[in-house]
């Protein structure tokens, strides 16, 4: 090209007495441009303002999840001593009705923050979206979660309030909560870089946090029953500080809530991903509760096997999100979540088939690997499919049916199991995510052929 580009251009000049051939230097588009300025490698030096974004989405991605990690880090530390907790915060039969024994005491202080995260997760989403900020939410979200775990703390100490007044308390500090934890996945959303990679650190952060979280809050609440409330609280103003760092980069076009609802409503595609979202969480709150059971009821495990056994999932679901969400923005969002789900399914089935500890460890380690090959590429197809001013409320809505999701797998895997036994509470529940995957491959392949710029990954081109 730059050979071909050093003709010279021949043109002709009338003067009064002559017509003379002038040869003038080339232009646009043989213009010759300076050579690419060449490192010693031979490799292409790269711009320093482009250089500069790159790194900056990358800090702020490392950052992002990290607060990711806090905030479900320090919810996750409540639960392996729940019942210790709720009574020394007062739940007493004689005196209240949610708290008729310690186990209902437990399912009606976790069923507070679940019904405050679904009540107001769509909240925070509009809130955000409508006026084009993120950080001010996050940190106002964040401090007012710390303020509520601390209150809860203080409990034991004031020593007059009802069960029911604790209940409350807990539906404030969930409702806050899930406004820093939905808004930080937002801002995960919109960096640049790949959704899948995004999506992938936002993985990484949940499945550490939920790994990490049990054992250690386990070890906090032997220590006293409300270090993991006070803890909690300490991580969630970390959080409200450290956000700050990291740069707004929420669509600068503010628009009117009911816009940004009717946004999504014209938006029907987004229930594909929520379907899966909510399946996906559904099995997650399965094993939670009658996953734990079963293994120690089947196999008579202690409470430390058993937590091993489910670090077999944790592990590699936090490990390999983030290169499973790089390949959903190499190969496509289709593969990951139809096949993923469709072999994940059939993962919990051979866990509940399991006969023994060493099969039921390996079941659950190819579980763990099917589902990071799911969650991030589903949470990037809502990137895909939602505008940029309205990745808020997609979020919000995404994370909805996730909530809803666990609460189900609570709901569905406890009454299936207390009635017909674990058989058929884990082919249910498996059945369930196969059946999912299996009624979405043609959307899935109606949305791969639409010439939209909405669902495709040309993330990958940015890889």
């Amino acid at each position: 090209m730059a050979r071909s580009c050093r003709r010279v251009a021949v043109i002709e000049r009338e003067t009064a007495t002559t017509t003379e051939r002038v040869s003038v230097p080339p232009v646009s588009p043989c213009m010759v441009l300076p050579e690419p300025v060449r490192s010693e490698t031979n490799d292409l030096i790269v711009p320093e303002h482009e250089e500069h974004a790159v790194h900056s989405s990358d800090r702020d991605r490392i950052v992002l999840a990290a607060l990711v990690f806090a905030v479900l880090f320090s919810q996750v530390l409540l639960y392996p001593g729940v019942a210790t907790l709720v009574e020394t915060l007062g739940a007493d039969a004689t005196a209240s009705a949610f708290a008729a024994t310690p186990l209902d005491a437990s399912m009606w202080f976790l069923v507070a923050e679940f019904a405050a995260y679904v009540s107001f997760v769509g909240v925070w989403g509009v809130m955000s979206d409508a006026t084009g900020r993120r950080t001010p939410f996050i940190v106002a979200g964040s401090i007012a979660g710390a303020v509520g775990y601390a209150a809860l703390a203080a409990v034991p100490t004031v020593g007059s309030i009802p069960f029911e007044g604790v209940l409350l308390l807990r539906i404030v500090q969930g409702a806050m909560t899930i406004g820093a934890f939905s808004l930080t996945m937002t801002m995960l959303m919109d960096l640049e870089g790949g959704h899948g990679r995004n999506m992938g650190a936002a993985g990484i952060a949940i499945g550490l946090g939920a790994a990490l979280g049990a054992p250690v809050g386990g070890q906090l609440t032997a220590v006293d029953p409300v270090a993991p409330l006070l803890v909690a609280a300490g991580l969630l103003v970390c959080v409200g500080g450290l956000v700050s760092l990291v740069g707004d980069r929420a669509p600068d076009e503010h628009r009117r809530v009911r816009a940004l609802v009717d946004g999504i409503r014209r938006r029907p595609t987004l229930s594909i991903p929520y379907a899966f979202g909510f399946v996906d969480r559904l099995t997650a709150g399965f094993f939670a509760l009658v996953g734990t059971l079963y293994f120690q009821e089947t196999f008579g495990l202690g409470a430390g096997t058993t937590g091993l056994l489910l670090a077999c999932f944790f592990a590699p679901f936090a490990i390999l999100q983030y290169p499973m969400g790089a390949l959903s923005d190499r190969i496509g969002r289709t593969v990951p979540i139809v096949v993923g789900s469709v072999c994940y399914g059939g993962g919990i089935l051979l866990v509940g088939a399991s006969p023994s500890v060493p099969t039921a460890a390996i079941a659950m380690a190819g579980v763990g690997v099917l589902g990071a090959l799911v969650a991030p590429a589903t949470m990037a197809l809502v990137t895909d499919l939602a505008d940029e001013s309205e990745r808020g409320v997609a979020m919000a809505g995404f994370n909805l049916a996730g909530s809803l999701g666990f609460l189900g797998g609570f709901l569905v895997g406890g009454t299936v199991a207390s009635s017909y036994g674990y058989d058929l509470a884990f082919l249910v529940v498996g059945g369930l995510e196969i059946a999912i995957a299996v009624v979405t491959v043609p959307v899935f392949l109606r949305l791969s052929l639409e010439p939209t710029d909405r669902f495709r990954s040309s993330d990958r081109e940015n890889a």
